[in-house]
């Protein structure tokens, strides 16, 4: 699949590999492959992002909502509200936790857990934004992966970054319009 990414989306998988190797976690996830894209610039995913609001100069906010989903053990809102209907409150074990063993405790940043190569692996969650990417490409008739169907498949994926981005004003409709306008209907599931 990866003979069929541009230069950018294997610029932005190889930043998301970074982000980990420089204690990001031991596994390629979702939220690395959105840091790696708020860096971009000059590429068809970052001109979406700034047409969407989300400039070189705006994503600090997005980069803190992702950091502060980490410290939650990465849980989005959607499931720490069902665990508050449960009785749990999330944000009361994250302040537990913390106090115990440091701030950040909880964000999955151990070294030890990498796979027996000391190498990264893609998590389940990076696998299925690469999937979907493919997919986005599909569906508007792209021959080529660029950073901006990676973009796309983060919006349709359940989780942290489609909840952040579309807290900003990005979600896959906006996307489809800024990128190819009012006939850019496929759904890139």
């Amino acid at each position: 699949m990866f003979e069929r990414f541009s230069k950018d989306a294997r610029d932005v998988v190889k930043s998301a590999f970074t982000y980990v190797e420089g204690g990001g976690g031991g596994s390629v996830e979702a939220e690395h492959l959105l840091l790696a894209l708020l860096d971009r610039e000059g590429s068809r995913g970052s001109f979406a992002l700034a047409a969407l609001g989300l400039g070189p100069d705006e994503r600090e906010p997005v980069r803190e909502a992702l950091r502060e989903a980490r410290r939650r053990a990465g849980l989005s809102r959607a499931e720490s509200d069902a665990l508050a209907g449960l009785g749990i409150d999330v944000a009361e074990i994250v302040a537990r936790v913390e106090e115990v063993h440091g701030v950040g405790a909880m964000s999955g940043d151990r070294k030890d857990t990498r796979w027996w190569s000391g190498r990264p692996s893609f998590g389940r969650a990076a696998k299925d934004v690469l999937e979907g990417s493919l997919r986005a490409a599909l569906a508007q008739r792209d021959r080529h992966i660029g950073d901006e169907h990676l973009l796309l498949a983060l919006t349709v994926r359940p989780g942290v970054p489609a909840e952040v981005l579309a807290d900003h004003g990005v979600t896959y409709a906006s996307l489809v319009r800024v990128l190819y306008g009012a006939g850019g209907e496929a759904k890139a599931g």
